[in-house]
């Protein structure tokens, strides 16, 4: 206890600079503390039961959050399951909505709009692309100025907006169709430049609408879990893998029951559903208000501008001599973990030009840190990338070889080719309860870690298992081809092959294999990782990996289709797939996969995990904080 005070001590700078709201010890813990510190400093063993005082419990006021109307929240009546439920629900509804829209997508821009597949490949991806990078944007909005129950309330408003903009675009493509059929001397029935560009930028409203939602629902969801709390803590790490276990059951509904309707119904039926349903959705989430745990938002600068302003300085500061920063500073702790001897040119923004520290014109050692945490994610977000690419060829490469093969479920009805991708959902629904409630508490016990094994091993797991499911893709499309040409339809593109779509079904399902592993990986590693200001962020740039793989995808696919097309050749992604060569892309993306996985697992062994806060160091800290006020 001496040696505790006696370190306390001389690390009290960095405590007062580090603690910018004071704590208020409880009557209960500061007789605990006192009998504590007076024995530690009479050299008398502290035995608090035989004292007659006892550890009180930690108050059960939760600190760092408030209620709707701003008071103080008590973990007993907020927060935890009961709050995250509703927030579970809405994201059903908006998977349900969103994968209503793109998990089809490509078979409405090649039927009722005309387009080859390449092009609508492309299409696909980069509005896959944009809708995943747009987060970015809500998550500045949602951290610097809304907060993120405002932003998801208003996201979800423009989602039913743009939604039924989209169902009143299809009616009028749908409408156009059917008085081209009619009309006699019609020569065309493509539609009309307007009738698109009216299409398209309710798509887009859509892409706003996610981009703002998608981020902040997460991370709100996990702001119902107190990190410091040990039993809560443990929740959180469920909580994403239920959170996902719910987004894959609205995505299965979608496929199974939209994608139906969409190829044999309506397509203003098909995209009429998902407005009704976020409808349902923002009132489900608006239900919950009154048990929610909301982040106290305090008067600094916004975390984009702090971040941005340490690599401004930085390199400002880059001729400054390393003697200019302290070095007194880092060997008592103020630089406080393994984490602060990476990127130590960052350091320099902690002083300025001419060596001084003048409040104002330096960042200070928080800002740094900040700065820190989001560029040690910046490696392991490159290196996921090829997953993203990979990940982007379900709902568009595969949702195309199925629509050439045999779908026939007995005599009249045929299975819809972007339904299989209700594989991958279903894999999930039925992996991650065997993965929470089997392999994780086995993994636990042998490792001593929360969540059985870390973040990114997880997450490496589901890299090699997305490379293993372009091996298969491969082999199964080089035998549709082979089939193909036995049985002469080479040049019949609209024949069906008589293979059945089955032969699919095992990288649908590897697929989402990979997805328990990685998907839910990445969501808690860059929630986790971040400061809690900038969790938003964290997950944000975690969807810039699949929006940033869209855009490769799109650049690969239309770079591909140019060099191999051309001089009357037929390209890799020609629009006669007995003509096309998409194993040889899916062998391409094995190989990409392949290096991107030993990339990963290098600098995965190198990552320096954030240092987790526990509940003993706060007692630790009101601890500390009582020997410094009392001079021990």
């Amino acid at each position: 206890m001496v040696k505790t005070c006696a370190r306390v001590k001389q690390s009290a700078r960095k405590i007062k600079e580090k603690s910018k709201i004071c704590l208020l010890v409880s009557a209960d813990w500061r007789g605990w503390l006192e009998h504590m510190a007076v024995a530690a400093a009479t050299g008398i063993r502290a035995d608090p039961e035989t004292s007659g005082l006892e550890a009180p419990l930690l108050d059960d006021v939760v600190e760092g959050v408030v209620n709707y109307k701003g008071l103080p929240v008590n973990r007993s009546e907020s927060g935890k399951w009961r709050s995250a439920a509703f927030i579970i629900g809405v994201e059903v509804a908006e998977r349900f909505a969103y994968y209503g829209i793109s998990a089809n997508l490509i078979t409405f821009l090649t039927g009722p709009l005309g387009q080859s597949t390449a092009a609508a490949a492309e299409n696909v991806n980069l509005w896959s692309g944009t809708s995943m990078l747009l987060p970015l944007l809500g998550a500045f909005v949602a951290d610097s100025y809304l907060g993120r129950y405002r932003t998801i309330a208003l996201s979800s408003l423009l989602y039913i907006v743009g939604l039924g903009l989209l169902t009143l675009s299809a009616l009028l493509l749908s409408s156009s169709s059917t008085d081209c059929i009619v009309a006699v001397n019609t020569t065309s029935c493509s539609p009309s430049q307007l009738q698109v560009i009216f299409f398209f930028f309710s798509l887009y409203l859509v892409a706003v609408a996610q981009g703002g939602h998608k981020p902040c629902v997460q991370a709100f969801g996990a702001d119902q879990f107190d990190a410091s709390d040990p039993v809560e803590l443990k929740a959180k790490s469920s909580f994403f893998n239920w959170w996902y276990f719910g987004l894959c059951a609205g995505t299965m509904a979608t496929l199974l029951i939209l994608s139906y309707i969409q190829d044999n119904l309506s397509w203003v039926l098909g995209f009429g559903i998902p407005c009704i349903v976020m409808g349902i959705a923002l009132f489900i989430f608006l239900l919950g208000t009154l048990t929610y745990r909301f982040d106290i938002k305090g008067d600094q600068t916004s975390p984009f501008i702090r971040i941005g302003q340490v690599f401004i300085r930085a390199v400002r500061n880059w001729q400054t001599t390393p003697s200019a920063i302290s070095n007194e500073e880092e060997a008592q702790g103020t630089l406080p973990n393994r984490g602060s001897l990476q990127f130590k040119f960052l350091n320099k923004a902690l002083v300025s030009p001419d060596g001084s520290k003048e409040e104002g014109k330096v960042c200070s050692i928080t800002e740094v840190e900040e700065a820190k945490a989001v560029l040690r994610l910046v490696p392991i977000l490159c290196t996921c990338l090829a997953y993203a690419v990979v990940f982007s060829q379900s709902s568009t490469l595969f949702t195309k070889q199925g629509v050439t093969m045999d779908r026939s479920i007995g005599s009249s009805f045929k299975v819809p080719a972007a339904s299989l991708q209700s594989f991958i959902s279903f894999t999930i629904v039925i992996i991650i309860p065997i993965y929470d409630r089997v392999l994780v508490p086995v993994a636990r016990a042998i490792t001593r870690k929360p969540a059985g094994i870390t973040m990114l091993q997880r997450i490496g797991t589901g890299v090699l298992l997305s490379a293993i499911s372009m091996v298969i893709a491969a082999i199964v499309e080089k035998k549709r081809l082979e089939i193909a040409s036995a049985y002469g339809l080479i040049d019949e593109p609209d024949a069906t092959v008589p293979m059945s779509v089955w032969w699919l079904v095992p990288q649908y399902v590897l697929f989402g294999i990979a997805d328990v592993f990685t998907m839910v990986g990445l969501q808690e590693f860059f929630y986790d990782q971040v400061p809690r200001e900038l969790k938003s962020i964290g997950l944000a740039l975690y969807l810039s990996i699949f929006g940033i793989g869209s855009f490769l995808s799109s650049f690969l696919i239309s770079i591909i289709a140019k060099v191999t097309g051309g001089d009357g050749r037929y390209s890799w992604f020609s629009s006669n797939l007995n003509r096309a060569h998409l194993d040889y892309f899916y062998w391409l993306l094995g190989g990409i996969s392949a290096v991107a996985f030993v990339a990963y697992v290098y600098f995965a062994k190198s990552y320096i995990y954030n240092r987790p806060h526990f509940r003993e160091e706060k007692v630790e800290k009101l601890l500390c904080e009582y020997c410094i006020a009392n001079e021990y």
